[in-house]
C-alpha cells in the first residue's frame, strides 16, 4: 500500500470541508501539514486528485472515484477497530443526530435522558435543520428524515408513518366556524410552510395546492400559531396527536382526507459503511418502539 491512513484521512477533511483551511480547522492541525499530506498522496499515487484554483478545490475525475472508494475503505476499518476494541462492551462515543425541530422536541428530547441511562457512554449531539441535510456538510452520523427518499447513498431504516391532520384551536373554530368540506378552506385563514411547496399540498380531496394567509419555514412555529387561534394548518401526527388527545387543536374534515404515504413516511438514515453503525443501531433500536408517530 503506497499510501497512508492518516493521509487519507487528511484528503477526506479536505473534500468534505471544501479547502485546506477549513481541513485544518476541523482535524485541529496545520493548513501546511494538510497540504504536505495531500500533495504526498498525490505523488505516491502519480496523479492528480485535486484540482486547486485560488478560489475552490474541485476533484478530477479519477480523484472522485479514489476519494469514494478511499471512504468506504476507511469507514471499514475504523469499523474493524471498533469492534475488536469494544466486543463485549456497549456502544461508546459521541454520536451526531439531525432532525427537523418539531422532531427533536416533541419525539428525541423525551426520550434522551432514558437514552442515556442505557448507554452512558454515548455522547449524543443533536442539531435541527428544517430541511433534508447532507450528512457530511453537517456532520452528522444519523439523520431523522419525513418523506420520501431519494439519496441512494444512504442506508435508511423506517420508523413508521406519521399521519397528516389538519387542525385548528377551538378558539379559532368558535370564531370562525367549522368547515364542512374542502372547499369552505378558501373562507378561511390558513397557516401553511414557506418552502418546500409540497408541504402546502394538503390531503384532501379536490383540493389543489393551498396558498396559505400566513406561512413559516418551522414546523413547531406553524403548530404555534394554530394553538394561538391563527388559523387552520396541517401537520404531522408526531407534532400534534397529544394535542389533539388534549383538546388543544380539533381536527377537521376527517372524511376528505386520504393518505399521503411520500410525505408520511419516517425513516432513520445514514451512509451505508458508517464507522459508527454500532452507535446508530443502539440508538434507532431505543427510540423506535418508543415514538409516537
Amino acid at each position: 500500500m503506497r499510501t497512508k491512513s492518516g493521509d487519507l484521512a487528511i484528503l477526506l477533511a479536505v473534500v468534505d470541508t471544501g479547502g485546506f483551511s477549513a481541513a485544518a480547522e476541523s482535524l485541529d492541525i496545520q493548513v501546511a501539514r494538510v497540504s504536505r499530506a495531500v500533495s504526498k498522496v498525490e505523488s505516491q499515487l502519480g496523479v492528480t486528485i485535486l484540482n486547486r484554483t485560488t478560489r475552490r478545490i474541485e476533484l478530477t475525475d479519477e480523484g472522485r472515484q479514489f476519494v469514494e472508494s478511499v471512504r468506504v475503505s476507511l469507514m471499514q476499518l475504523q469499523q474493524a477497530e471498533e469492534d475488536i476494541i469494544s466486543r463485549g462492551e456497549l456502544p461508546k462515543g459521541r454520536l451526531r443526530v439531525d432532525a427537523a425541530s418539531p422532531f427533536v422536541f416533541h419525539q428525541l428530547v423525551p426520550l434522551v435522558q432514558a437514552f442515556h441511562q442505557a448507554y452512558p457512554d454515548i455522547e449524543l449531539e443533536l442539531t435541527s435543520n428544517e430541511g433534508f441535510v447532507d450528512l457530511l456538510e453537517k456532520k452528522a452520523d444519523l439523520a431523522i428524515r419525513i418523506g420520501a427518499l431519494s439519496d441512494s447513498t444512504l442506508h435508511a431504516r423506517p420508523l413508521g408513518r406519521s399521519p397528516l391532520y389538519i387542525v385548528a384551536a377551538p378558539e379559532y373554530l368558535s370564531k370562525r366556524g367549522i368547515p364542512d368540506k374542502s372547499s369552505e378552506l378558501a373562507l378561511h385563514d390558513t397557516i401553511g410552510f414557506v418552502g418546500p411547496k409540497t408541504l402546502n399540498d394538503w390531503p384532501l380531496k379536490g383540493f389543489s395546492h393551498l396558498e396559505p394567509m400566513m406561512s413559516s419555514s418551522n414546523g413547531e412555529t406553524v403548530r404555534q400559531l394554530a394553538l394561538a387561534g391563527n388559523g387552520i394548518a396541517c401537520l404531522s401526527g408526531f407534532m400534534v396527536k397529544k394535542d389533539i388527545a388534549e383538546g388543544r387543536l380539533i381536527p377537521l374534515l376527517e372524511s376528505e382526507k386520504f393518505s399521503k404515504p411520500g410525505r408520511e413516511q419516517v425513516n432513520a438514515v445514514y451512509y451505508k459503511s458508517s464507522s459508527v453503525a454500532k452507535r446508530i443501531s443502539a440508538f434507532i433500536d431505543f427510540i423506535q418502539p418508543k415514538l409516537t408517530l
